[in-house]
């Protein structure tokens, strides 16, 4: 007899490798070892930035009796975004464009649900955050993978226009790339919109780009993020700040509509939106957040540092005979693995107080991930344990 709609069990079985990672051995009973060097998870290994809890004391105070009400996207926030973006990309964001959300996991959910019909196919590119595929199946739409080039990363643009149907409603491109590191060049995405341009003409319906560009301002060497949304009218631009504040349980992001984007079509999207955020649970950053959003929208993570992490580890990998490259952007490695199992070689670093993501849970096997998030203190204890590791292999 079964308990659950087979909806859901389609859902679960696709979460079946993070699932079994974040739930299972490896990680339960490695992860609160004191000794452990945890690099499994984007999460802060140190206390959060002096101004983030400044700024939440500050705006905790009420101004008024409704500082604490139910909240919407909020006036005062939206502007803070569509200036911030203003400032950030010279593009001139509308701020009833903006729709704030409790984290881009929220915007990427909403999103679809105001473009999906049931049966819709929607492009994501693999390697992938590993929810995209359980998003659009909650959706009832069926998921495409289309593989990156192997040798660089990069988006494999045959592919993708060989996986358009008539049925594709979506594409989902993160830049840069968690896990691989990749930012797509202006002549990738400019090629990618003529692509979905000519398919959304044949088509005779629209082809709509997701850009989840939830590490867009975690780029390495002075390079500039190219946004897919600068070159394709047509698309979500997606952000979290969890990434950027490294404050991931404290959630707000936003979905912003290009001014590009025809008036006709945002007018038409944005109560679709408004209805997609409710019914998917009241998709709403809590009041707090909101209020406290000009604030927080100033502060970041020390990205010299992370820089400096990056390339202490690429490094020292490199020398003790792991194969990897220097990421462009976000704040993960991906080196390859010494064993063609990379759960058994994730084995025997948690043996040694590492602790790593396979890479087969970001559809990456023979491969592992490493975040930076890790503190200097752990990646100095680690380097030992990396070494032990590749010697028994």
């Amino acid at each position: 007899m079964s308990h659950t709609s087979t909806h859901i069990q389609a859902i679960l079985d696709a979460s079946q490798p993070i699932f079994r990672f974040a739930r299972g051995p490896l990680y339960t009973e490695n992860v609160n070892k004191p000794e452990m060097s945890n690099f499994a998870l984007g999460n802060p290994h140190e206390l959060p930035l002096a101004g983030f809890a400044d700024a939440l004391q500050k705006w905790s105070e009420p101004q008024n009796k409704d500082w604490f009400a139910y909240k919407m996207s909020e006036p005062d926030a939206q502007r803070v975004v569509a200036e911030s973006l203003r400032a950030w990309r010279g593009v001139s964001f509308e701020a009833d464009d903006i729709f704030l959300t409790n984290g881009a996991f929220a915007a990427l959910t909403v999103a679809l649900g105001a473009i999906l019909d049931a049966g819709d196919e929607v492009i994501f590119n693999s390697p992938p955050w590993f929810f995209y595929e359980p998003i659009i199946l909650a959706h009832r739409a069926n998921p495409v993978r289309v593989k990156v080039n192997a040798e660089n990363f990069d988006l494999d643009l045959d592919a993708i226009e060989a996986a358009i149907t008539d049925k594709t409603r979506a594409i989902l491109v993160n830049s840069p790339n968690n896990p691989t590191g990749k930012i797509y060049s202006a002549e990738t995405l400019r090629a990618l919109a003529d692509i979905l341009e000519k398919h959304s003409a044949q088509n005779g319906r629209t082809i709509y780009l997701l850009s989840d560009e939830a590490y867009s301002r975690i780029v390495f060497d002075g390079r500039v993020f190219e946004s897919p949304t600068s070159f394709y009218p047509n698309s979500f631009l997606i952000y979290t700040y969890g990434k950027t504040l490294l404050t991931p349980g404290q959630r707000i992001g936003y979905i912003a509509l290009p001014p590009t984007m025809p008036r006709e079509t945002r007018d038409a999207l944005n109560p679709a939106l408004l209805m997609s955020q409710l019914v998917t649970g009241y998709a709403f950053p809590n009041a707090l957040m909101q209020h406290a959003l000009g604030d927080l929208e100033k502060l970041s993570i020390d990205m010299e540092h992370l820089q400096f992490k990056r390339d202490w580890l690429v490094r020292e990998l490199q020398a003790l005979g792991y194969e990897l490259h220097s990421p462009e952007g976000t704040f993960y490695l991906l080196p390859r693995s010494p064993m063609q199992n990379d759960w058994a070689f994730a084995e025997k670093l948690a043996a040694q107080n590492v602790l790593v993501l396979p890479g087969e849970v970001v559809e990456m096997p023979a491969y592992f991930r490493i975040s930076l998030t890790a503190n200097d203190a752990m990646i100095e204890r680690a380097l030992e344990g990396f070494a032990a590791a590749i010697r028994e292999t």
